[in-house]
């Protein structure tokens, strides 16, 4: 066989290989796609009235469903807690944990959904919440914890607001306005461009509260400062931020 021969049968073996690949590839790329993209997004919004008028912060969770069964079936939340500063160095923080007896940690990934049950008067599921549009209040039992610190920069200082006596920690002249829901394009993991190509996980907690990454868990001590139950039981952590 002439040596031009021979190069050109190993090009045309070696292309044959070229569709295969490319194929293999499109097929793992479609199903980590399908694994890790969220189920739903979700826009949490918190008001405060306060003296010098309404103040307001969000940030956009994203719900992941356990489509790989890699956690045991288990849902969980990609975000961090919303912080609105309220000026004159008072703050509200909604956690991404709720009291049932004691911190749990699971309700936030199941808050928007139960929202927008409770706003129709019927039964949302899972797979729908990715199409619904529309705002809806975050009431009662649906509310997170709601903190406070004195200082930010120092954990002990934190302290529980409740949702109808937010003046308690606050001062006078501060109440609790609405917190409301909002599902948000998903975009396709794991690029989100913002818009309709998908809202991108709001980041940013580490930066208002600059001891949150430090050491022995200071997380915790700004739960136990609160008097909040169940501290140990949890990874607190999570109740500010989640990855």
């Amino acid at each position: 066989m002439h040596p031009s021969d021979a190069a050109g049968l190993e090009d045309e073996m070696n292309f044959k290989w070229v569709g295969p690949v490319v194929l293999l590839a499109a097929l793992f790329i479609g199903d980590q796609i399908r694994i890790n993209r969220p189920g739903h997004k979700y826009r949490l919004t918190v008001e405060v009235e306060t003296p010098e008028g309404r103040k307001s912060a969000s940030g956009v969770l994203a719900v992941h469903p356990d489509r790989g069964y890699s956690r045991g079936g288990h849902t969980r939340t990609v975000g961090d807690a919303v912080f609105v500063d309220l000026g004159g160095g008072k703050n509200l923080i909604a956690l991404l944990a709720h009291l049932d007896g004691k911190l749990d940690l699971d309700g936030i990934n199941y808050l928007a959904l139960r929202a927008y049950t409770a706003a129709g008067g019927k039964r949302v599921s899972f797979n729908e919440m990715n199409r619904l549009t529309g705002t809806v209040p975050v009431k009662d039992a649906l509310i997170p914890v709601l903190l406070s610190f004195g200082d930010p920069a120092n954990p002990g200082t934190a302290r529980v607001v409740l949702p109808d006596d937010a003046q308690a920690v606050l001062g006078n002249g501060y109440r609790l306005g609405e917190i409301t829901a909002e599902v948000v394009p998903n975009g396709f993991w794991p690029l989100d461009f913002g818009g309709a190509l998908g809202e991108p996980v709001t980041r940013g907690i580490a930066a208002k509260l600059p001891w949150l990454n430090g050491p022995d868990n200071p997380a915790a001590t700004a739960l136990r400062a609160a008097r909040l139950p169940g501290v140990e039981a949890i990874d607190a952590k999570e109740a500010f931020t989640r990855k």
